[in-house]
């Protein structure tokens, strides 16, 4: 129920963020993707240090199934968690269109797709991975605020505006709304988030394969995770 919940309150704020930048900015595409920009970031914040000592606040299938690698997350809970995390996805698009009334449901028609495209979310998505990881296991009061800043940052150096987060792109497809991406679009961002977050994982293994185990799991984005220990994202 809290990956539902996070996940949720995670998308409403982007899509809903995004609504609201896009009526107020006066078609400045920029001054809209900054506002859209650090809502997200700063929603991200608030909820891993919120949610993290519940779930470890993942908000993320990509972090789940790395943590689950690491061992710190059960195939049990890594399979609980990602219905939650998709299921809480759609909640957010939903209630964000509510509030703006809006239809609750309305595919997207921005497109988002190309190699270039594909690339920024694999890098996105390593990226985050990399913040997790070290953070959760050097300097786990970090982590919030490092994911926050991370993601924020992440919008502007990709080429995507870095989604880097499977239930995330497909609550974002759909809403046909400044957030949003083509559902035709999705599989390929969700590919290379997974392409992104393995690749990070074992890379890191690879490289530092004696890193010590982390009292408290990683978080997250769009999330981390808890420690096995206290039964975590």
């Amino acid at each position: 129920m809290v990956e539902f919940l996070g996940t949720a309150f995670l998308v409403g704020a982007v899509v809903g963020s995004g609504i609201m930048a896009e009526r107020l900015s006066g078609g400045n595409v920029a001054l809209a993707l900054l506002a859209n920009t650090l809502a997200t970031g700063a929603v991200l914040v608030a909820l891993i240090s919120a949610l993290e000592p519940i779930s470890g606040a993942h908000f993320n299938p990509v972090v789940s199934l790395t943590q689950a690698i690491e061992g710190r997350l059960s195939a049990r809970q890594t399979l609980a968690y990602m219905p939650a995390q998709l299921s809480g996805g759609l909640a957010g698009t939903l209630a964000a269109h509510a509030m703006f009334g809006l239809p609750l449901l309305s595919p997207s028609h921005h497109a988002r797709t190309g190699p270039a495209q594909w690339l920024s979310e694999f890098i996105a998505t390593f990226g985050l991975i990399l913040v997790i990881y070290g953070c959760s296991r050097f300097r786990a009061g970090a982590v919030p605020l490092a994911v926050g800043a991370y993601i924020t940052a992440a919008y502007w150096f990709t080429a995507s505006t870095s989604f880097a987060n499977p239930a995330v792109t497909l609550a974002r497809s759909l809403s046909n709304t400044f957030a949003g991406i083509r559902p035709a679009d999705a599989a390929p961002f969700i590919a290379a988030q997974f392409a992104g977050g393995l690749a990070a994982t074992f890379l890191l293994r690879w490289l530092v394969p004696d890193l010590p185990a982390s009292p408290a799991a990683v978080v997250l984005p769009g999330a981390g995770t808890k420690a096995e220990a206290t039964e975590t994202s």
